[in-house]
């Protein structure tokens, strides 16, 4: 694969006219020549096989290059992202298909910034969006994903939320479910900033997102929260990471997981509060369910906490739907499939009705409903 890549790169590279993001393609390039993609043996890959997606052998295209000033201009806040994490974010940042989203100072945005991400049939395709919140605006960003069968995704995005500005933040990935999607998010927050983020995973045979993020002055907020539905032999693996490095912040987490068939989930989010970070207010929470015996979940929430004046909980669970629940709907003469999938449902809205686009909301409303089987008539 290295090779593979190493011949696309240097045809790659001759669209790319800017020295600077040259450069920068050529280290990030290097580093996955180093370091290869992540293997089970890596902790944070231990459940998570992405061979499939090696094995494959993947085109990409130069042409679709755009000359972006924007990120020239912007060139430090690209060095900022974490491109050596793993083999994928470093694969993202050589083969970058870069957009900046600048949202100026103490301006709202009433409509949102939609971001439509599609690769095409047989391609990798790594978009690099870079969100940039000046200080007091707010926007809402819609990422949605899309693709075909026979394709991978390697996506990344950094949303800078400068002081007090606000950013809602959706990511639906309802890609084909042949298709593979890995993805990295990066957050910093300002003073009295905030972001809240909701993130739909769907489709994809094998999808991965990562969260990162991280406070960098007091007063910040933060909602990161999710929900993945599986059937099949479908695999989602989220990992999050939010650094409380500074006092007086408050971060809400909450993922929900529904699992069918011998579809599999996992879930590491890791919360620390470092010693400076008084008054810390972090809630964590993932919840699963599982509509077959043979569905499986691997959940590890974790915190790290080096402060004592701190508000901190998490948690996880993992089962089937609850008998009482059942049983009521079934004595109200509910035939037991249909309440089955109401209750399945109505585990999976809680997070769907968070989304504040009607539009957006119908639509994941109607591919649940629909990977169910159920119809609501209103």
């Amino acid at each position: 694969m290295e090779t593979q890549f190493a011949e696309q790169f240097k045809d790659f590279l001759k669209g790319e006219a800017a020295p600077a993001l040259r450069q920068l393609r050529e280290n990030a390039f290097a580093s996955f020549t180093r370091l290869g993609f992540p293997t089970p043996k890596a902790e944070d890959w231990k459940y998570t096989d992405v061979r499939p997606i090696a094995k494959t052998p993947w085109s990409v295209f130069p042409t679709a290059i755009l000359p972006d000033g924007a990120c020239a201009s912007n060139l430090d806040r690209l060095k900022d992202f974490s491109s050596e994490r793993n083999g994928f974010t470093a694969l993202n940042m050589a083969f970058a298909q870069f957009l900046v989203v600048v949202i100026p100072k103490d301006m709202s945005f009433s409509e949102p910034i939609t971001l439509d991400l599609e690769a095409r049939n047989g391609a990798m395709f790594c978009p690099h969006i870079l969100v940039i919140a000046e200080a007091g605006s707010k926007a809402t960003i819609v990422e949605s994903y899309a693709s075909t069968a026979n394709s991978f995704t390697n996506s990344a995005i950094q949303v800078v939320v400068e002081d007090n500005a606000c950013v809602t933040h959706y990511r639906v990935q309802k890609d084909a479910p042949e298709a593979f999607n890995v993805g990295t998010t990066e957050v910093s927050l300002g003073r009295g900033s905030r972001y809240d983020s909701t993130n739909i995973n769907l489709g994809s045979a094998l999808s991965r997102h990562d969260i990162d993020l991280k406070f960098t002055a007091e007063g910040g907020e933060a909602f990161v929260d999710g929900l993945y539905m599986l059937n099949g032999t479908q695999h989602h693996d989220t990992h999050s990471i939010i650094d409380h490095t500074v006092p007086n912040c408050i971060s809400h987490q909450t993922y929900k997981g529904v699992l069918n068939d011998t579809s599999r989930g996992v879930f590491n989010g890791k919360v620390f509060v470092r010693e400076n970070a008084h008054g810390t207010d972090a809630q964590q929470s993932n919840k699963n369910l599982l509509l077959s015996d043979t569905a499986r979940v691997d959940t590890k929430p974790q915190l790290e906490i080096f402060n004592d004046d701190v508000k901190c909980s998490h948690g996880a669970t993992v089962g089937q739907l609850e008998e009482e629940e059942l049983f009521y709907l079934l004595t109200r003469g509910l035939p037991e499939t249909l309440a089955k999938n109401l209750l399945t449902y109505g585990f999976a809205e809680a997070i769907i009705r968070k989304v504040g686009i009607e539009s957006i909301k119908a639509d994941l409303d109607a591919a649940v409903l629909n990977r169910l089987s159920v119809k609501l008539e209103v």
